[in-house]
């Protein structure tokens, strides 16, 4: 089904960057349509459609000074009017985020059609897109990113160490924390370990996986120097060891770029969360074992999981459930 007569399939936007200069090219260097289209690399009707949305928020030139990104963004796409009560269902975003996750080849443009069969009366394409991106805009980050089921694990070390002491000596040492989330659900594992070092970071991918009952197609590690050994943008260079790991397991190794924050936000908000909520609570207790720690870990992992969101009905544990588990690959020691 194509959508009727007169529908318009919604666009994709332009960075806030390159609409500022699509501006600045039309006001100040006073060039015409065609020759912004050719300097900016786009079509001359998105110029035009762009210039109009400008003068429909009534926005000056030149822009405030204060004029943010964002707050740039809201002007000139405005979010949708309300609908009246009664009048056209609104989607179920939720089931939305979910349908667009879990499976692989389903988009924005077949639910349409599906809620469009259902209800005729409903939101046309553009609008129905542009509805779930403002829903889709209020999650968490780590909600919003775009992650397939079973697709990727993100693993990293927390930053805060936890001391341990020896019950015959008095001495103390500092555990680390390792931490593995899956990406389409955010199901989280974790569990201390002595060092970073390869021989402990490829120890704590097993456990990971027999927790989450399966491996996802890819891991993502950060650049740690005892797993990568040459980070790179195009061709990062693997330890021999870890790389060895992916191969037995069936999984790709794909280190996170360097300078790229979103290749590894996943992984750095897994650890903001157990650093959060399990390492914050455990600050008080004293441990003289890494086996006793790795007990009080498990406990307070299980609660997370089962945490409820608090933008998003659901939890970590229900969205594995439904999403990631039935994605993943067998696990086989």
């Amino acid at each position: 089904m194509l959508p009727w007569k007169g529908e318009h399939v919604p666009e994709k936007r332009l960075p806030m960057r390159r609409i500022r200069e699509v501006l600045r090219l039309h006001f100040e260097a006073k060039l015409n349509d065609r020759q912004i289209a050719k300097i900016c690399s786009i079509g001359k009707g998105t110029v035009r459609r762009y210039l109009k949305r400008i003068a429909a928020a009534g926005l000056p030139w030149p822009l405030p000074a204060d004029l943010d990104d964002a707050t740039l963004e809201h002007r000139i796409f405005p979010p949708p009017p309300p609908a009246a009560p009664g009048s056209r269902p609104l989607p179920d975003f939720t089931l939305i985020h979910k349908e667009l996750k879990s499976r692989q080849n389903v988009t924005l443009q077949l639910l349409w059609e599906e809620y469009h069969q259902a209800h005729p009366e409903g939101y046309n394409y553009s609008w129905y897109c542009e509805l779930y991106r403002h829903w889709a805009r209020n999650l968490d980050i780590v909600l919003r990113q775009e992650h397939r089921a079973g697709e990727k694990t993100f693993v990293d070390h927390a930053g805060q160490t936890v001391p341990v002491m020896d019950p015959k000596t008095g001495a103390v040492r500092e555990a680390y924390v390792f931490v593995a989330v899956l990406g389409a659900s955010s199901y989280t594992y974790a569990e201390a370990t002595w060092t970073r070092d390869l021989w402990d970071s490829c120890g704590s991918h097993v456990p990971a996986f027999e927790f989450f009952q399966g491996t996802s197609r890819l891991i993502v590690p950060d650049n740690w120097k005892s797993g990568v050994k040459k980070p790179c943008y195009y061709e990062p260079e693997l330890n021999r060891t870890y790389n060895d790991l992916g191969i037995h397991y069936g999984v790709g190794m794909l280190p996170a770029r360097p300078r790229r924050a979103r290749d590894k936000a996943k992984a750095e908000s897994g650890v903001q969360v157990v650093q959060r909520w399990i390492l914050a609570a455990l600050r008080k207790r004293q441990f003289f074992s890494l086996a006793e720690l790795n007990e009080a870990i498990a406990e307070l992992l299980a609660k997370l999981n089962q945490r409820p969101f608090r933008k998003m009905p659901g939890s970590r544990a229900e969205l594995y459930h439904t999403i990631d588990k039935p994605a993943l690959q067998p696990f086989v020691v």
